[in-house]
């Protein structure tokens, strides 16, 4: 059975309010993250809706299986996404408000992955760094078609049009990832407030380093502000300690 050690900061940046909001269990492994859109306070509304609706779906418990843990996230997203219609539907001046979502739990020898929007997930194994997600953004799609390349779109005025949100479609669709974990994987999901500021060089090198969970997340956030920090930042870390 594996063990894990998790741990999860967010800073304000140079706004005015946090519209991220996080939410980690460190003994099963589950972390959840979401950034709101929508402006104060539809922002922080939306961000807290899902991470509200993820820890009372699946709870502190650890999935029973692979297939549990895959209708657990349906039922939690979808939860989420009708609590997000109905406060519109309660509150009509914010309506176009949204959050992304990112949710990683373990179950038997293997991790999932829900994925929506423009935060993202990372995964560190035997020093080599691997992007697990795919930006659902307008640039990312004009990146797979080739009308640009990578260091173009993260510097593209419309870097921050996205193609898909929690609330704001009519239905929730996220994508499910799934792999094997190994003992001493470090997963990293984190807002954009991080990644715009870092590149994943930058990431490596500082999640590659000697030190402890709260230490490298510290040392994330503090880079990203360093560097601008013109977003809210969030990083989540977690560390398989055991081999399942």
């Amino acid at each position: 059975m594996p063990s894990f050690r998790a741990f999860g900061a967010s800073d304000v940046g140079r706004r005015s309010n946090n519209e991220d909001a996080f939410l980690v269990h460190a003994e099963t492994g589950l972390l959840a993250l979401a950034d709101g859109m929508g402006g104060p306070p539809a922002g922080e509304v939306a961000s807290a809706i899902f991470v509200e609706a993820v820890a009372q779906v699946l709870g502190p418990a650890r999935p029973a299986s692979v297939q549990a843990a895959s209708a657990l996230f349906r039922d939690a997203f979808r939860l989420a996404h009708g609590r997000l219609r109905d406060h519109v539907a309660r509150y009509p001046d914010h309506d176009g408000m949204g959050c992304t979502a990112e949710l990683l739990a373990f179950a038997e020898d293997r991790y999932l992955l829900a994925h929506l929007g423009d935060s993202r997930a990372y995964l560190l194994r035997e020093g080599e760094l691997r992007q697990l997600t795919r930006d659902h953004s307008l640039v990312q799609q004009m990146v797979a078609e080739g009308l640009l390349t990578p260091a173009q779109a993260r510097r593209h005025a419309m870097k921050n049009v996205l193609t898909r949100t929690l609330g704001a479609d009519l239905e929730p669709s996220f994508d499910l990832i799934s792999g094997r974990s190994y003992s001493e994987d470090l997963f990293l999901l984190c807002s954009d407030g991080l990644t715009e500021m870092l590149d994943a060089d930058e990431l490596r090198r500082i999640l590659a380093r000697r030190a402890a969970l709260p230490e490298k997340v510290a040392l994330l956030v503090e880079a990203a502000k360093s560097a601008g920090g013109s977003d809210n930042v969030t990083a989540l870390l977690c560390q398989v300690d055991g081999a399942a």
